[in-house]
C-alpha cells in the first residue's frame, strides 16, 4: 500500500483535504454547540437527540433528490454552490441563536443546512475518484479521509462544549460559517471544472428515471447491497453513545469528551487498519463490525465516566471497518452512476444514523441513558450477527480484486 504522503503528493488533492478537515470541524463544533443549546432549554435527553436526528435526518431527502443533479452539473459547481448556500444558513443560525428564537426556527435552519450538503458529499466522492487514477492511491486518500473526520469530529466535539460555556454559542457558529466561506473559494479556485459523462434521461420525467434505475441498480447488486446494508445496522451502536452522552454526563462538564471518545477510538482503529492491504481490510470488516457494540454493553453497569469513556474508545476502534466499506463500495460502482447511487446510499446511510439517534434518545427517555446505550448496543450486535451468517466473503474478495486492477476497473467490477 503507498503511504499517506504519497496520497497528498497527487495534484489538487492536498488543499482539498484541508478545506474538507477544516470544514468537518466548523460542523462538528455548530453540532454539538446546537444540541447543548437545546438541552439547556429542554433538559430533555429525547429533545437533545432530537436536534442530532434533525441535523441529519433532512439529508436522507437531499441527498436522494441531488443524486441525479450531480450526475448533470460538474462537480465543481454543485461543491462550490452548496457552500454558499450552507454559509447563508449558519448566518440564520446565528442570529436566531442571538435572538433567542423558538426552537422550531433552529430546526427549520437546520434541515436546509443539511438537506443542501447532499450534493457536496457525492460530489466531493465523485471528484475524488476521478482525481486519483491509482486506485490504492485512492484507498489510501479514503482513509486518509476518514482519519481526518474522525479526528476533526472529535474536536469539534470535545471542543464544542466548552465554547458554549466559555465564549457563548456564536463562537461554535462563526468557525462554521467561516470554514464554509473560506471552502467555496478554494475549491473555486483549486478544483478543475470537467464536463459530465454518460447519458442522462431528459425533463422531470427522466430524472425520477434515473432516480428509479438507480435504486434498482443499488438493491439488486449483490456488493453494494449487502455493504449498505451493514453501514444502516452499524447505525445504532454508532449513534447511541454520541446521542445520550450529553443526558449521560448531565453538568458534569463530561459531554463532550464521551462523544469524542469513540470518534478518538476510530482515529487509531483507522491509522491500524490503513497498514494492511486491501484484501485485509476487507476481510476484516465483519468481524470488527461485530466487535463494535461489545464494549458498548458496560455501559448498563454504570461505570465511572473516566472508564466509561475508555470502553467507548474501545468501541470506536472498531469502527474503522467503515473505511474498507466505503472504499469498496465507491469502486464497484459505475463511473456513470455514481452521483446517484452515492446520494442513494449516503441518504440510507443519514436516515439510519437519525433514526439511531432518535431511538437511542427514545429508549434513553423511557429507561436512562445509561441503560439506553448498552440496549442498543446489544440491539446493533444481533442485528449484525445476523447479516454476517450470509456474508458474501467470496463475491467481496473477487470485487476486490477486480476493483484494483487498475483505473477502469470499477466498470468491470458492477
Amino acid at each position: 500500500m503507498p503511504s499517506y504522503a504519497d496520497a497528498l503528493r497527487v495534484r489538487g488533492y492536498l488543499p482539498i483535504f484541508l478545506v474538507g478537515a477544516l470544514s468537518l470541524w466548523g460542523d462538528y463544533i455548530a453540532r454539538v454547540t446546537i444540541a447543548g443549546i437545546v438541552f439547556e432549554r429542554t433538559r430533555s435527553p429525547l429533545a437533545t437527540a432530537t436536534t442530532l436526528a434533525v441535523s441529519l435526518l433532512p439529508a436522507v431527502f437531499g441527498r436522494s433528490l441531488v443524486g441525479p443533479v450531480v450526475d448533470r452539473l460538474p462537480y465543481k459547481v454543485a461543491l462550490v454552490g452548496s457552500h454558499v448556500v450552507r454559509a447563508l444558513c449558519v448566518i440564520g443560525l446565528i442570529i436566531v441563536v442571538v435572538r433567542a428564537a423558538p426552537l422550531w426556527s433552529v430546526f427549520v435552519l437546520l434541515v436546509v443546512l443539511e438537506a443542501v450538503g447532499g450534493a457536496a458529499t457525492a460530489s466531493s466522492m465523485v471528484m475524488l475518484t476521478d482525481l486519483f487514477e491509482d486506485r490504492r492511491l485512492y484507498a489510501r486518500a479514503i482513509g486518509l479521509n476518514a482519519l481526518s473526520e474522525q479526528f476533526n469530529q472529535a474536536i469539534g466535539l470535545a471542543m464544542g462544549g466548552g465554547l458554549v460555556a466559555l465564549l457563548g454559542p456564536r463562537a461554535g457558529l462563526l468557525i462554521d460559517l467561516a470554514s464554509f466561506v473560506l471552502g467555496a473559494v478554494v475549491l473555486a479556485v483549486v478544483v478543475e471544472l470537467r464536463p459530465v459523462h454518460g447519458d442522462r434521461g431528459s425533463g422531470v420525467r427522466g430524472f425520477l428515471g434515473d432516480l428509479r434505475r438507480a435504486a434498482g441498480d443499488l438493491v439488486r447488486h449483490p456488493i453494494l447491497a449487502r455493504l449498505l446494508a451493514l453501514s444502516a445496522v452499524a447505525a445504532l451502536g454508532v449513534g447511541a453513545p454520541e446521542a445520550l452522552a450529553i443526558p449521560l454526563a448531565g453538568s458534569s462538564g463530561w459531554g463532550g469528551l464521551l462523544m469524542a471518545a469513540p470518534v478518538a477510538g476510530a482515529v487509531l482503529g483507522i491509522l491500524l487498519i490503513s497498514r494492511s492491504d486491501v484484501h485485509r481490510q476487507n476481510a476484516l470488516v465483519m468481524p470488527l463490525a461485530l466487535a463494535m457494540p461489545v464494549p458498548l454493553l458496560a455501559t448498563a453497569f454504570q461505570p465511572p465516566l473516566a472508564a466509561l469513556a475508555a470502553l467507548w474508545f474501545v468501541s470506536g476502534m472498531s469502527q474503522c471497518f467503515m473505511v474498507p466499506v466505503q472504499t469498496t463500495f465507491t469502486l464497484v460502482t459505475a463511473p456513470e452512476l455514481r452521483g446517484r447511487i452515492f446520494s442513494l446510499a449516503g441518504a440510507v446511510s443519514v436516515a439510519a444514523a437519525g433514526l439511531a439517534y432518535l431511538g437511542a434518545g427514545w429508549v434513553g427517555q423511557h429507561t436512562d441513558p445509561w441503560r439506553g446505550v448498552a440496549i442498543c448496543a446489544g440491539i446493533c450486535l444481533g442485528l449484525v450477527a445476523l447479516l454476517g451468517l450470509t456474508w458474501p466473503h467470496r463475491r467481496l474478495r473477487n470485487a476486490v480484486t477486480r476493483a484494483y486492477d487498475g483505473p477502469s476497473s470499477a466498470s468491470r467490477a458492477a
